[in-house]
């Protein structure tokens, strides 16, 4: 079977339809971070297909509704706060079928807000597009390099009058902008 010519990783001419599947995944990698980091479990499980596992080795690897079953406990019980990021996202588009190498950092904040975790890696992503929508088919994390550091205490930053971030739904994210406040209000009963 040939590729699709724009399944290749080498730049080429994009039609409207393979610019519509690159916007429509980028879309779907921001909301994974904005809801792992306010612990919108919802939106996190709305993001996969129904079939679709992840692999977080050695912390979880199954199907993709029992990561987001599992990740409340060790989230709630772990970390204060966590910040992840994509920068480099290099896709391969073929068809309602796509794969990307993203690359990450997933900075977190231990419950008595003492240590930071840093972690730099790569998602490994399969996509499929399902009745126009694109969502994960399958994720796996690949770890590039981590460190532990102390963390310094908000008041030695100078934080007077700024907002400060929250992993729930106190998040000053969701006062600030009205269409992410009531976006979350009407989805299905969410934890955080």
């Amino acid at each position: 079977m040939a590729q699709a010519p724009s399944a290749i990783r080498a730049p080429h001419a994009m039609g409207s339809a393979e610019i519509a599947a690159r916007m429509a995944i980028r879309h779907l990698l921001d909301a994974y971070c904005h809801a792992i980091d306010r612990r919108d479990y919802a939106l996190l499980a709305s993001l996969y297909h129904p079939d679709a596992t992840d692999d977080h080795t050695p912390y979880y690897t199954g199907s993709a509704a029992g990561f987001v079953e599992w990740l409340p406990q060790m989230m709630d019980g772990t970390w204060a706060a966590t910040s992840h990021t994509i920068t480099n996202c290099l896709l391969l588009i073929d068809g309602d079928r796509a794969e990307g190498e993203i690359c990450t950092r997933a900075w977190h904040l231990t419950l008595d807000r003492a240590t930071q975790f840093t972690a730099w890696g790569r998602y490994c992503d399969r996509y499929e597009q399902r009745d126009g929508v694109w969502r994960f088919a399958h994720r796996s994390l690949v770890l590039d390099h981590a460190e532990t550091t102390p963390a310094a205490p908000l008041g030695e930053i100078g934080t007077s009058g700024v907002g400060l971030g929250a992993a729930g739904t106190s998040d000053p994210v969701y006062d600030r902008l009205p269409l992410f406040g009531a976006d979350r209000a009407r989805s299905p009963s969410r934890p955080g």
